[in-house]
């Protein structure tokens, strides 16, 4: 059995156990520690007990050959009019950097419908949905330009549709054959769902939400960065006894990479058509699907006006829906309205417009950041922005360790100046 071990023959009942337990995991009674339900085996309480009558007892796990594993992988999610998402892209653009340091193989991994009738295949079952032989050439270049060196697809009617369970089996099974030392997700709302799904299957970690990935060259090891405690500090996470190793990446954190040239030759030759097992049925079928009215998404935006508290009061947004008109005609591009937590949390804001952690991650060419202080959640969310314009009263906030721009001053009087100068 895993989990926390009190010793029951060392423990004085001194309670610094319970003092330092943030998850009502552990009490004394009759000067005795008592494991509870809220126990997540953090290991807080054994780092505190005085006299050693706590410790964290692991399962014993099957010995892993970590040198049997070889080359990062991408999942390729698609959308359902059938184009790759552009998280993948951007994950393909890291996976090449970590893939050179490590001296490893890029492999971006591709499941997608047959192009039959769902309902249908459906009905009769995945070996008589006929895949069609001829290829795709154009999203097999893409994600070869995007620094992929081998595309793995597998085309079945039952991965037409996000079901994390056929995709999961899907994934499982490649991973069990081809043994990748990593794979990343992005970190959508599908990516979210399955990621943790095969992780559960294959036995290994996941971290989610990463805004730094690195390679520990030497051991093999992704260096897994994201916040922590509630966002107030940076945590590095590695997964030394299990493979393969996996995170999720929120859209928007890395940049697409430039592509490159790829002759037909080469893109014929770096595809591997895989089979899905047919074992595999869904248990759900899909009757009918709606898009979801996705415009004017601030993740789409060349520009983004961002507003934090500092622009004082629900009043001030209407200069500064102003200013994103203004900045939208005269600059000939998107330009959309963000904003930090607070606003959301004060209803200024829907939450859709919320940049961070517990928003959205965007990418814009400019950013400009009327008041916001630059939490480290928020700053999560800006890291791949193209140029930052910083506008705060406060000399010392962290929004200006970012910022290509940085002016002091009230916000409020900056947007009423740029407004004149842009009208004029």
């Amino acid at each position: 059995m895993s989990g926390l071990v009190v010793d029951t023959e060392k423990c004085v009942g001194c309670r610094r156990c319970e003092r330092v337990c943030g998850n009502d995991g552990i009490e004394v009674v009759n000067r005795k520690a008592h494991v509870l339900d809220g126990c997540i085996s953090c290991g807080m309480c054994v780092d505190a007990c005085p006299v050693g009558a706590l410790s964290i007892e692991k399962d014993g796990a099957a010995e892993v050959d970590l040198s049997a594993y070889h080359d990062i992988w991408v999942f390729c999610q698609m959308d359902g009019e059938g184009a790759v998402l552009p998280v993948a892209f951007e994950l393909l653009g890291k996976g090449r950097e970590l893939a050179d340091a490590r001296g490893c193989r890029l492999v971006a991994v591709l499941g997608e419908g047959s192009g039959t009738d769902a309902s249908a295949s459906q009905e009769v079952g995945a070996s008589e949905a006929g895949v069609p032989d001829a290829a795709e050439p154009d999203i097999v270049s893409a994600l070869l330009a995007a620094g992929a060196d081998e595309v793995i697809r597998t085309r079945d009617e039952r991965l037409a549709h996000p079901d994390s369970e056929v995709f999961a089996d899907w994934l499982v099974a490649l991973a069990h054959e081809r043994k990748p030392e990593v794979i990343l997700y992005g970190a959508t709302n599908f990516g979210r769902e399955l990621a943790p799904r095969v992780a559960v299957l294959l036995q290994t970690g996941l971290t989610a939400d990463c805004t730094i990935l690195e390679m520990d060259a030497e051991h093999g090891l992704l260096l897994q960065t994201r916040p922590a405690f509630g966002g107030n500090l940076m945590a590095t996470i590695e997964c030394p006894s299990h493979r393969p190793q996996m995170a999720t990446v929120r859209p928007g954190i890395f940049q697409a990479p430039e592509p490159r040239s790829v002759d037909a030759a080469m893109a014929a030759g770096a595809v591997a058509d895989m089979p899905l097992d047919a074992d595999v049925h869904p248990r759900t079928r899909v009757i009918e699907a709606e898009a979801a009215d996705t415009a004017g998404s601030i993740t789409d935006a060349d520009v983004l006006v961002v507003v934090g508290r500092g622009i004082g009061s629900k009043k001030a947004l209407g200069p500064v829906r102003q200013l994103v008109d203004l900045l939208a005609e005269r600059l000939g591009c998107t330009v959309a309205l963000g904003c930090t937590r607070p606003i959301v949390e004060a209803g200024w804001l829907e939450y859709s417009h919320q940049v961070g952690q517990t928003g959205v991650s965007v990418a814009p060419k400019l950013l400009v950041s009327l008041g916001a202080s630059g939490a480290i959640q928020h700053l999560a969310g800006i890291g791949g922005a193209e140029c930052v314009v910083a506008v705060n009263e406060d000399e010392g906030a962290p929004i200006f360790g970012v910022a290509q721009y940085k002016v002091v001053a009230d916000c409020r009087e900056v947007v009423d100046q740029l407004i004149a100068q842009l009208s004029a």
